[in-house]
């Protein structure tokens, strides 16, 4: 283990081998997007809320693009799924708030809006921060999520509105690829 200052054994000692590292590193990964979305202020503008969550999960993929694609290998379970399961579960809970401030549908389910708000962050942030497109692609967020909720029943006007205050916790689109 050239350059770690540890032994092969440690490995083994502390992890059980190399699945073991694997797995840890995968929880790390859902134990700080937890974290990231945490920093997220709520705002009496739920619609706001989502759009900041999910440039929180984009700017999380971009400040740790290796640990970003560790995050998805499920080749390997989490020791602890509540960490994972929290992070869909914040935009559950923003969905339910922007349905009781009626800025969506009655009929709206909040996981199934707030999966497909996951899988638009998800998808931007694979293709910049691990993949081929510049970071000029994020600002396409603001149209997709906007879309989104718009869908969900959010006034279309007031929706982008919420969308790009929310969407400026992303940093600029100037750099090609990888970290701020």
């Amino acid at each position: 283990m050239a350059g770690t200052g540890v032994s092969t054994m440690a490995v083994y000692t502390y992890f059980g081998g190399m699945d073991g590292v694997w797995k840890a590193l995968r929880q790390e990964g859902f134990t700080r997007l937890a974290a990231r979305l945490a920093t997220v202020a709520t705002s009496a503008d739920p619609v706001r809320d989502l759009a900041a969550l999910g440039a929180a999960y984009v700017r999380n993929a971009l400040d740790n693009p290796d640990l970003y694609r560790v995050m998805f290998d499920a080749t390997f379970d989490l020791e602890d799924s509540d960490a994972a399961d929290e992070t869909l579960q914040r935009l559950v809970h923003v969905v339910e708030r922007a349905k009781g401030a009626g800025r969506f549908r009655a009929d709206v389910d909040p996981l199934e809006l707030a999966t497909q708000s996951w899988i638009i962050g998800h998808g931007l942030a694979s293709l910049v921060a691990t993949g081929p497109l510049p970071r000029q692609t994020l600002t396409n967020g603001i149209a997709l999520l906007t879309a989104l909720f718009t869908s969900a029943g959010d006034d279309p006007d007031r929706c982008r509105r919420s969308v790009e205050h929310g969407w400026k916790e992303l940093p600029p689109p100037g750099l090609s690829r990888g970290r701020a």
